[in-house]
Order: C-alpha cells, then structure tokens, then sequence
C-alpha cells in the first residue's frame, strides 16, 4: 500500500445480538495477511465488546489497534469521536492495511456513511463495504420483520402512527444499506428458517443484494473484504427511513448497567434475564459476571429469551465486578425494576 493509497474501511451493522463480534473475532484471526484496525462503537458505557475483541489481539491487529467509543452513537458525534479516532488511526506508526467498524446495534449506518466524505479524511479512506448481520431465526420468526395488519390497526386506532415501529425502522436501513447481508445463526434457523429469512431480506432490500448464511462468524473472509464498494460515492441508492432529516435520535432506545454481586448459580441468571425479556420487553443484555469459586470471568451474551454465557478468561488483576448491560426500548427501561429482578 503506499501512501497515496486509500485505507479500506469495512462497516459491520447488525441488529442486537446478530453476531457482528463473533464475526469480528473470526476476521481477526484470518487476516488474510492484512494488519487490522478495529473500531467498536457500543450503546452504552459498558465496553463488553470491545473488551472480547481485545483478549483476541494479535501481532495482526494489536490492542492498540482496537478502539473502543462508547459514549454515544459515532454517527452523531461525528466531529467530536469519529474523525479524530480514524485519523489516530491512520497516522499509528505502522498503519492498518484495512479497518474493521463495529457498529452499534441501534445504529443507523448511512449518517456514518456521510462522514466519509467529511474533507478530513475523504481523500484517504474509504469504504470497501457495509455488512449487515441478519439473526436467521429471529427474522423467520417475524420479531423484526413490519407487520403490516398490526401496524394498519394501529393506524386506524390512532391517527398520528404512520410508520413502521422503531425496531423496524432500523432493521430496515440496516438491510437498505448493505453491500451483503450475512444471515447469522443460521444452525439454529434450519433449512426452512433460513428460506423465510431471506424471503424478508430480499422484500426488504432495495436492490438485489448477495444472501449468505453463516453459523458462529464463519465465512471466507474473501467474501466480505475487498468489495471496493465505495460506498460513500453510493449513498442515493441506499435509502433510509430518515432522509432529508439533519440527523437521527436514540430516544426510542435506553441502556442502563446494573452490577451485582458475585452469584452462585449461572442458570439462576439466566432465568432472570429470561424474566426480563417476557415481563419488561428487553431487548438485550451481555456483560460479565463473577462466579463464586471460579477464577474464570462469565461472559454473558442475550438476545430476547436467548441467553448465552462461557467462561472467557481469568479476572487476573481486574476487580471481580459483575456488571450488565441492559437494552430495551425507552418506555420498557425501568431501572428499579430490573434490578430488582437481577438482585432477587
């Protein structure tokens, strides 16, 4: 690459829990001998990501490398966060030959692909493609898919609901947006699963978009990087439900951490998250918990219902603080009330 060369920028999208650092880590670790940058964009104050991403680090991307922004959505800090933070990026000592951006699940990817074309950077990076992580299962099971009847009832009970829900919305512009759309989770979809999941995608898509299905973030990474999209010169044929709007807010979605003590029992956990996805409508919780009597730190992954949880890596010098992050809509956050079914 010389220094007149562009750095490539791959922007990873995705819906709560789709799968987007799982994908990450697999990149990582097949590099295709490219020297990575990752930029881990979360919704909230928590850095959980960004922190699995960096017990991953390599001599191929370094912890250095791994930046992590959570302190709001980057495509509405932009001046502030985004433009310096690539910037730091490219002027390191040994530049990345590609970088990886992890959006937040919240987030709608075509204001970040405006700031690209901010004079700042224009003329040194650009993006070789946006990818959107799809959840198989839970887009054949409709849960972000528009319903049309329910949204026509709506309508017709009250006047001034025009429009998709929110979830909706930003799944939406996730998909409109893309290059490729990687359905994820796909063991757990089926066959079947998996056709309905790409019945939705392709109604939902704009244009005709490459439909892949992939299981715990593998995928020859030759199929996502190298695009060469430039999608920042692209913008007009990806719409959004938020043209002509000066920017986007995040009021529809809240995110509080709630730390607890060390627990005894993980499936106890797990069935207090499972209450607050049927009882309060949470959208996603992950963080990390401390076990009593193991010295392993467990990671905490859920979407819905779904929860997942390993032991990841020992607390080493880090305190032993269990903490989660959790994330629903702005009228289901009840901060009291979920710690009230976290604490027992």
């Amino acid at each position: 690459m010389t220094d007149l060369a562009k750095i490539p920028v791959t922007v990873i999208t995705g819906f709560l829990g789709s799968g987007k650092t799982t994908l990450i880590r697999h990149l990582m670790q097949n590099p295709q001998g490219k020297r990575l940058a990752i930029l881990v964009n979360e919704f909230g104050s928590l850095g959980v990501d960004g922190d699995i991403l960096k017990s991953c680090a390599d001599e191929n991307c370094p912890v250095e490398n791994i930046v992590e922004l959570a302190n709001g959505c980057i495509c509405c800090t932009v001046a502030d966060d985004f433009i310096p933070t690539i910037e730091a990026l490219m002027a390191m000592p040994q530049r990345p030959d590609h970088i990886l951006i992890e959006t937040s699940g919240l987030a709608l990817p075509k204001p970040l692909l405006k700031a690209f074309d901010w004079p700042a950077i224009r003329s040194r990076i650009t993006v070789d493609g946006v990818i959107a992580l799809a959840d198989a299962e839970a887009v054949a099971a409709g849960r972000f898919a528009p319903d049309e009847a329910a949204v026509e009832a709506q309508r017709l009970a009250d006047d001034s609901i025009d429009h998709e829900t929110p979830l909706s919305e930003v799944f939406e512009d996730q998909i409109s947006c893309a290059d490729i759309v990687l359905l994820s989770k796909a063991d757990l979809a089926g066959e079947a699963g998996l056709a309905a999941a790409r019945a939705v995608i392709v109604a939902e898509s704009p244009r005709v978009l490459p439909i892949i299905a992939m299981t715990e973030g593998m995928i020859d990474p030759r199929l996502i990087l190298g695009l060469n999209s430039r999608a920042e010169d692209d913008i007009a044929s990806r719409p959004s439900h938020h043209d002509g709007q000066d920017d986007h807010e995040h009021d529809d979605f809240n995110t509080v951490v709630i730390s607890i003590g060390e627990i005894s029992d993980p499936e106890d956990l797990v069935a207090r998250i499972q209450r607050l996805a049927t009882e309060q409508h949470i959208l996603r919780v992950k963080g990390f918990i401390a076990v009593q009597g193991k010295p392993m730190r467990l990671l905490v992954q859920a979407v819905g219902t779904r929860v997942r949880y390993q032991f990841d890596r020992p607390w080493g010098p880090t305190p032993r603080t269990s903490q989660l992050v959790v994330i629903g809509e702005h009228h289901h956050i009840d901060e009291a009330a979920i710690r009230a079914v976290l604490e027992g």
